[in-house]
């Protein structure tokens, strides 16, 4: 949103222009998300306390986790909100790349508000089904691989490539919606399976974001991603 008023407003103030570079949003935009996160966060924590939502902690596990009941659960709810913001505004709206991943991510952000409230409602630690789970994961998977398909640039859709090996990629054909399910519904379920028992799952939410982050910020960075022989983004 920003990115888009300055290019409305540069005629005013040529320093503007600088919202232009990647890096710079980039960390303007870890900024605002971690600001917005002191904000809002005690707050919402109190709230959550308040309606006494808490999680609950399989019993399976050392006895050590058990001190750990009744910490807010829906702590996902923070961070989606403070990303969301974050990228609408210092994220390139024009870029339909930006929205896709946006969506996706607040599509399986509603599938464990749902996970959540019903562990929260039934007072146990099972939630939703794996086999619904994994049904409202397969869709919204599908519904994000096929939408990156449809504004794909012509020569590479379904292509699969390479880091760091110039001009070496395979057309997966067929295998692309597979692939790409295998990839978007086993990235989701990657801090839910190394969370553990107690459910609290902020440090690899924070492992895997800064992995992703990065990624991303060299696919979107023209040089780097020549550099290493990425697809730019």
């Amino acid at each position: 949103m920003l990115l888009y008023l300055a290019d409305h407003l540069r005629s005013l103030w040529p320093g503007l222009q600088v919202l232009n570079y990647l890096s710079l949003r980039s960390i303007l935009a870890v900024l605002t998300a971690f600001f917005v996160a002191l904000l809002v966060g005690p707050k919402l924590i109190r709230h959550l306390q308040q309606l006494r939502i808490g999680q609950t902690i399989r019993e399976l596990g050392p006895q050590s986790h058990l001190e750990k009941q009744g910490t807010p659960t829906m702590g996902g709810t923070l961070i989606l909100f403070c990303l969301a913001v974050s990228v609408l505004l210092w994220g390139s709206l024009s870029n339909p790349y930006l929205w896709i991943a946006l969506l996706t991510m607040l599509g399986f952000g509603l599938i464990g508000w749902l996970d959540d409230y019903l562990k929260v409602r039934h007072g146990n630690s099972k939630g939703l089904s794996a086999g619904w789970k994994l049904v409202a994961q397969l869709v919204a998977g599908i519904a994000s691989a096929l939408a990156v398909l449809q504004v794909s640039q012509p020569q590479v859709e379904g292509l699969l490539f390479l880091p760091f090996l110039r001009d070496v990629s395979l057309d997966l054909g067929l295998w692309y919606l597979p692939f790409a399910l295998l990839v978007i519904v086993g990235s989701s379920n990657a801090v839910n399976l190394t969370d553990g028992l107690d459910g609290l799952a902020i440090m690899p939410s924070v492992m895997i974001g800064g992995a992703l982050g990065l990624i991303a910020y060299l696919a979107g960075h023209r040089e780097f991603a020549a550099y290493l022989h990425i697809p730019y983004i």
